[in-house]
């Protein structure tokens, strides 16, 4: 890959990340924000480099990430669904090792709306027979 940017989206639940790789350092940005202040816990922080880790590319491309929607946890799986299908772009042989971790699989479960004449999606009112 030359000095070209990638430019990919991720998504679970309601959270979409986009995310633009260029070479260089290993610097992460997301939302404006250093990527251990927006990501506090090392759980998140090790969901989210997972893949660079898996392909033994960590430290070598700057990421500056856009992520919106749902919570914080869903948001670091949706920019590593992003972070995985842009290293997929750079090389496409890292996809066998990426693929049998999850990594490239998009997680489609969110919440299901409520329901018009129903305190909830699926609760009803209570019953009075009489």
């Amino acid at each position: 890959m030359s000095a070209t940017t990638l430019n990919t989206i991720g998504r679970r639940k309601t959270a979409v990340a986009r995310i633009w790789m260029t070479e260089g350092t290993g610097n992460i940005t997301i939302n404006d924000r250093a990527f251990e202040e927006y990501l506090p816990t090392i759980e998140l922080q090790n969901a989210v480099l997972a893949p660079l880790q898996a392909v033994s590319l960590l430290n070598k491309h700057d990421l500056k990430v856009s992520v919106k929607g749902s919570g914080l946890h869903a948001q670091a799986i949706a920019i590593r669904h992003a972070l995985s299908r842009a290293i997929c772009e750079i090389d496409a042989a890292h996809r066998t090792a990426l693929k049998p971790l999850g990594f490239m699989t998009r997680d489609p479960r969110m919440k299901e709306r409520k329901k018009a004449g129903q305190p909830g999606a699926r609760k009803r009112f209570q019953f009075s027979k009489r």
